[in-house]
């Protein structure tokens, strides 16, 4: 770590130099800058003044000091000169330095060493080259001082290429070379020239000094290898603050967290302060637990050892805070600081950002570019990813704007953000157009960019953009293929799922709880519940990821009964069921109508203070009005805090449901005055209201409200409502109209539909063309036939009854029979036609019979003329057969 290499100073370079004789150097008065304010008229020796002047950063009094030197006729030794540039340099004023350097008529190498450090501060390599191939003479800081300045200005391949010079031409290292170049063998990762430079250390006997042994901690922890950077640690036989801030920093890098706290408590227990760099080392191991008790206890022991106010510390602790989820203490932290530099924005931005509170963070950006302190990578990515969660696309573009502006565009990470956001904000075309314009690509600009086209529906280029990751020589990892399995799932092509299922095995990614969550999702999106279970018990360690993947499978596939067994099975295992969960079992509760069961899953609900989460709540109205009980489900609705456009359409379905279409109107003018603007789902629910009730008009003003007010496109959905509405009022004809000049094909469904109403309304010959429709579209649909055969029956055509009916046995079509079921004491009870498997059947066939009695006492006469027996139709066709004959 950079904080345990030894920064070069210039004040080893005046250490060499022999001092000349006060004596022979001229005297001044400055009292600006004397010891003793109590007597100013104390005289001192220029090159103390230059001296005190660059400790003290005091560049205008340094000038003053020169200016006097000048006009006194004074003309100063090399010595003088030199501290001069020192002052010079010290006060960042490289221009000054360098005229004060040509000027010199004798230079030294202490001169030329001075300029180097001075070059290479400002960041002018070339310059610090040149000087450093004048100089005649070198020496081992004129060296140490080059390769320094290649490394703080991000060349890290130089300072190598240097040190391998110094061995070839026979000079001296010292512990500065050694901590320099094991901090390039750091930045690079090559632990190989790491340990040949190791054994170079030991072989010059350097092992046992506390600087090289520090940097070789760092190095080797750095290079990924935690085992060989302690042994360094455990070996070293005098460790200072430094030693241990590298090795805790270190268990930081390789997630070593644990270790790294007890190794924290081991050098409390040795006596050694903690320092700056320890505490932020320390802070980074509880927020990557994340443990917010352990941070708590840590912040309090800096604040008592006087690290309050220091802002390095405080921003590590604020960061610690936010990454355990405790923004309103990390604010408190960021607002107690005594000032603010471009890390502690950026830690608060990324906190707010990362707690998914965008609006707060991008707030706090703009405060950030108010205080002048400029913005860098970090700022940028964390604000536009606050952008993508809020799906702020204006301001995500002029954040892009200013990422261009800074000319950060084309850093990776800003790229891969701008890239993240576009695609969460629907702009695809903006997201292609950044990955396209990326000079280099990885892992996470793939998976952003097959992210995006997978959230916004695009399966088929998804999988394109998968198959071009591949051949780019990329190696996808979980994040990759959580987002292919999702698109397999939506498009359903198990074929591809399977393949990419192999491709996880050989990857070696089968056994990770995420890919294995995905992959049971997308079995079960497939259809294929058998393989999704198996794949289920085959996760050795069952997250809640996997648990709601099999359960909303079956739930999925109208599977209720199995949904509710993994159920039962999860809660058997000790798991803690999430509002996904709970959402998901509720919604199984809804299509069994299992009120009971529903009703002790709301219990637990509150009992866990779930009740206020928004989606829970819009799945409790949709169950309890499901399963008939429209008062729970209104008490639900209006108990509810908060209400989405999901509520509304619970509730708006659930009247339309039961035939409540008044009601349902009722909420949906309600749902207006709020403001809360609906969507394709309450309009569909609103116009089943309307068809209910018989509203022809307020129908088609709803079907035409969609596109003039809210501009939604009127769907297959709402055409077969429309259908269904403008045929029950007995314009069959206009109805079949509507069919015609929809913008899109009809469906089995909307023709359906239009062949109900056509029984209504005994209209034979709008019927058979419907039915013609569904029988091209699904050959196999029966209730098709059936309903046909039922208008022939009624309009007295028996001849196309017995055809219809004939067709259905040459194509081995039967109508599936009726089904209903209740719940009686935890206990589900199911019935078919005719059956008498139950096992009390004879009860129940002689309370149905009692019940018959009692219809036809009170008057009832059931509707048999059109009912017609398998034998009955038999003797029927064989009368038409035999008469066909004659």
């Amino acid at each position: 770590m950079a904080h345990f290499i030894p920064r070069f100073s210039l004040l080893g370079v005046f250490s060499s130099c022999p001092k000349l004789p006060h004596k022979n150097l001229p005297f001044i008065k400055l009292s600006t800058i004397s010891s003793n304010q109590a007597t100013p008229t104390k005289k001192k020796t220029f090159s103390r003044i230059f001296q005190e002047c660059a400790d003290q950063r005091s560049l205008d009094v340094g000038k003053q000091a020169h200016a006097y030197m000048i006009t006194s006729g004074f003309s100063p030794t090399v010595f003088v000169s030199n501290c001069l540039i020192y002052m010079y340099i010290k006060c960042s004023d490289i221009r000054y330095a360098s005229k004060v350097f040509e000027l010199m008529p004798q230079r030294d190498i202490v001169s030329g060493n001075a300029m180097i450090f001075g070059y290479a501060g400002s960041g002018a390599m070339a310059f610090a080259q040149s000087i450093f191939d004048w100089m005649l003479h070198r020496d081992v800081i004129s060296w140490n001082s080059l390769i320094s300045g290649y490394l703080q200005n991000g060349n890290f391949e130089k300072p190598i290429v240097l040190f391998l010079q110094m061995r070839v031409m026979g000079m001296v290292l010292d512990r500065t070379t050694f901590a320099v170049v094991l901090k390039s063998c750091s930045a690079l990762e090559t632990s190989d020239l790491g340990i040949q430079i190791h054994c170079l250390i030991i072989k010059m006997g350097f092992d046992c000094d506390v600087v090289t042994g520090s940097a070789l901690v760092d190095m080797y922890a750095k290079c990924k290898n935690l085992c060989d950077s302690r042994q360094v640690f455990l070996e070293m036989p005098e460790r200072n603050s430094v030693s241990w801030s590298a090795i805790i920093a270190g268990c930081v890098q390789n997630e070593r967290l644990v270790d790294g706290l007890q190794l924290f408590k081991e050098m409390q227990q040795a006596g050694i302060g903690a320092s700056q760099s320890t505490y932020a080392s320390v802070f980074r191991l509880c927020g990557g637990l994340p443990s917010l008790r352990m941070g708590s206890q840590m912040h309090g022991h800096a604040l008592k050892n006087n690290f309050g106010s220091d802002v390095i510390v405080g921003t590590a602790i604020l960061d610690m805070y936010a990454k355990c989820d405790c923004l309103v203490d990390a604010r408190r932290v960021f607002n107690m600081l005594p000032m603010y530099n471009l890390q502690s924005w950026n830690a608060i931005i990324v906190g707010y950002a990362r707690n998914d509170q965008g609006f707060e963070a991008v707030q706090l950006f703009r405060l950030m570019q108010r205080s002048g302190v400029g913005v860098d990578e970090i700022s940028i990515s964390g604000v536009i990813r606050a952008c993508a969660v809020t799906q702020g696309f204006q301001e995500g573009v002029q954040i892009h704007g200013l990422a261009i502006k800074s000319g950060f565009e084309f850093n990776i990470c800003v790229a891969n953000a701008i890239l993240d956001m576009y695609g969460k904000c629907r702009a695809l075309v903006e997201a292609r157009g950044v990955f396209d314009q990326m000079d280099r690509r990885d892992a996470v600009s793939w998976n952003a960019i097959i992210a995006a086209y997978e959230q916004n529906g695009y399966e088929e280029e998804t999988l394109f953009l998968f198959s071009s990751m591949l051949h780019s020589g990329l190696e996808p990892d979980e994040f990759t293929y959580g987002s292919i399995l999702k698109a397999c799932a939506g498009w359903q092509v198990l074929n591809y799922g399977t393949e990419i299922h192999g491709r996880i095995i050989k990857s070696g990614l089968g056994l990770d709880l995420f890919v294995g969550g995905a992959l049971v999702d997308m079995y079960s999106k497939c259809g294929t519940m058998e393989e999704a279970e198996k794949l289920h018990d085959r996760i050795e360690n069952q997250t809640m990821v996997s648990w709601n993947a099999i359960i909303s499978g079956y739930s999925l596939q109208k599977q209720s009964e199995d949904a509710h067994k993994f159920f039962s099975r999860m809660l058997d295992m000790g798991l803690q069921p999430d509002n996904f969960t709970y959402a998901t079992v509720l919604d199984t509760c809804a299509n069994l109508a299992t009120i009971g069961l529903g009703k002790q899953i709301h219990a637990q609900i509150i009992k866990q203070d779930l009740h206020t989460d928004v989606f829970i709540s819009s799945t409790l109205v949709d169950m309890y009005s499901k399963c008939g009980n429209m008062q729970d489900s209104r008490l639900m609705f209006e108990k509810m805090p908060e209400r989405d456009f999901v509520s509304w359409n619970a509730m708006i379905s659930g009247y339309a449901q039961h035939g409540l279409g008044e009601e349902a109107l009722k909420i949906f003018e309600k749902m207006q005055i709020e403001n809360v603007k609906p969507n394709h789902a309450t309009f569909v629910a609103v116009l089943r209201a309307c068809g209910y009730v018989g509203l022809v008009e307020e129908g088609l003003y709803y079907f035409h409200l969609m596109l003039q007010d809210y501009g939604l496109d009127p769907q297959l959905e709402h055409y077969s409502c429309m259908v269904d509405i403008i045929g029950r009022s007995g314009k069959v004809d206009e109805a079949l109209k509507l069919i015609s000049e929809m913008p899109f094909e009809a469906d089995a469904v909307i023709w359906r539909t239009l062949l109900s109403v056509c029984q209504i309304h005994r209209n034979v010959e709008v019927a058979e063309q419907a039915a013609r429709s569904i029988v091209e579209l699904d050959p196999q649909d029966s209730a098709a036939y059936v309903l046909l055969s039922n208008i022939y029956a009624e309009a007295g055509m028996w001849g196309e009854v017995s055809k219809i009916r004939k067709m259905m046995r040459q194509q081995r079509l039967k109508k599936e029979p009726g089904c209903s079921w209740i719940e009686v004491k935890n206990e589900m009870n199911t019935f078919l036609v005719g059956d008498k498997s139950h096992p009390r059947c004879e009860e129940i066939y002689m309370m149905l019979d009692e019940l018959i009695r009692e219809m036809n006492w009170v008057g009832y006469v059931p509707d048999a003329d059109f009912v017609l027996t398998d034998g009955e139709e038999e003797q029927h066709e064989q009368c038409e057969e035999l008469a066909s004959c004659m």
